[in-house]
Formats: structure tokens, sequence, C-alpha cells
């Protein structure tokens, strides 16, 4: 049977040409989509905020990078575990002389995921250690200190200082036995340090002796201080990082003291 062939809509009945900004369709999502497009180039017209993302992810790094690259991100998200979780614990303490041990344990055994929030950022605080540590070696075995990073180096040292700043002040905040004395002893070492060491004892128990300010001056330390110092100088290091970039393995500058490199994001 042969087909028939229909005739061609009017111009009346054919559909009008989609104007910019309407959904194909009248489909929902293609709106979704055409908004959230909108508002992006909307926001990057007014910041432009992808050409500085572009030079930070799209860079060009020694061919050889291998995963002891990968020690210092490592270390950043300790970081941002330890800032988050701490958010969330500190919801619920209390930085009194007579509260805090109580507030430690009704987060660890009635809170919800307490116990789970507080061992992230228990066990977080060692793991952030062991990796600054890492990084740090790292650094220095592959001869990444040497110019023109030297104050990248400065800056790592800053971190490493200030992260075993933040693990001292932190481990008095549950307030038993064991962090009060603990504490005690680690304050008069500092006191015994030349020139400014009595001075620093002296801030850090907020007086000559312990007392009742000595808790919440720690935590305010532990809180605010060290986290805003950290953020601070991370931000120049990765900055740094970025400018001038990566080094080699030494295994390959030995042969080849200009390696080729490749670029990734």
């Amino acid at each position: 049977m042969p087909k028939l062939k229909l005739p061609p809509l009017p111009d009346q009945l054919k559909p009008a040409p989609r104007r910019p900004g309407q959904p194909r369709n009248g489909g929902a999502a293609d709106a979704a989509k055409e908004a959230g497009i909108t508002a992006v180039d909307w926001v990057d017209e007014r910041t432009s905020l992808t050409g500085g993302a572009r030079w930070l992810m799209f860079r060009k790094v020694p061919k050889g990078t291998n995963w002891f690259y990968t020690l210092g991100s490592a270390t950043m998200f300790a970081f941002l575990n330890q800032a988050i979780t701490g958010v969330f614990l500190s919801m619920y303490y209390d930085p009194s002389s007579t509260r805090a041990y109580e507030s430690i344990r009704f987060v660890t055994n009635e809170a919800f995921l307490g116990e789970f929030v507080r061992g992230m950022h228990k066990w977080g605080s060692t793991m952030m250690v062991i990796l600054i540590f890492l990084h740090m070696a790292r650094t220095f075995f592959f001869g990444a200190y040497k110019y023109p990073r030297e104050l990248n180096w400065v800056i790592g040292v800053a971190l490493l200082i200030l992260t075993m700043a933040m693990s001292f002040t932190g481990y008095l905040l549950p307030f038993d036995q064991r962090s009060y004395w603990a504490t005690i002893v680690g304050v008069n070492i500092n006191g015994t340090g030349p020139l400014v060491g009595p001075y620093l004892s002296d801030f850090l128990r907020a007086g000559p002796d312990f007392g009742a300010t000595t808790l919440s001056r720690f935590y305010a330390i532990h809180m605010l201080l060290i986290p805003g110092a950290i953020a601070a100088l991370l931000g120049a290091h990765l900055y740094l990082v970025a400018k001038l970039g990566t080094t080699a393995p030494p295994w390959l500058e030995a042969h080849d003291p200009e390696p080729l490199r490749e670029e990734v994001a």
C-alpha cells in the first residue's frame, strides 16, 4: 500500500521558536539546568572565578610524580576533618571546670553520633600529626625546600608548630585526670624555655597557677586562634605551590635537570 503524504502544516499551527531562557520541550530538568548555567555565568562575570580555578587546577607537574606528592593534600583534608568535627563537638562542649567532663561524657554516651564524631576528631588529630611529619620528610628528602621554594618551607615549619600546639591545647579539653596532669607537665616544660618560657606558661595558664580560666584559655586558643592561623598560612602555602610548582623526584633530576612536565587537572 503506498504511503500517504501529509500536507505541511500551515504557519499558524507551527510551534513558536524557542525564546532564550525558555526550556526545551517545556521540561523541568532542562529549565533547572539552564537556570543553573545562567546563575554560574552571572557569578563568573562579576568575580572571574573560573580564571583563578583554571590557574590553580590546570598546571604543569613534573613527570614521575607519585603518591608521595599527595601527603600535603592528605594533611589538608585531615585539617578539614578536624575543623568540621570540632564545630559539631563545640555545640555540646562546655568549657568550664565543673561542666567540661560531663559535657564530653554526654557527647560520647548520649548525643546522636557523638561517639563517632568524637572518635573522628580524636584519631584525626593523630593522623594529622603523622601526615604533616611525613609531608615535611618528603619535602626534605626530595630537596623541595631549595630555591625558589624557601618561603614555602618556612610556612610549612610554622604549620608544623601550629599543628603541635593545636594537639597540645586540645588534650586538656576532656578535663579528666590524665589530661589535667599531662597539661601541667607540658606547661611546666614550656616554662623552662629561655627568655619567653615563663611568660608563655603564664599566658597558657591565664595566670601564675592553674585556675578556672585556664580551661577557657585553652579552649579559645584551640578553637579560634590556632585554626585561624593555620587556615591563613595554608592559603599562602597553596598559593606558592600553585605559583612555583612542584619539584621532580631526585632520581629524575639526576639524569635531566629539566625533566619534561605534563599538564594535569
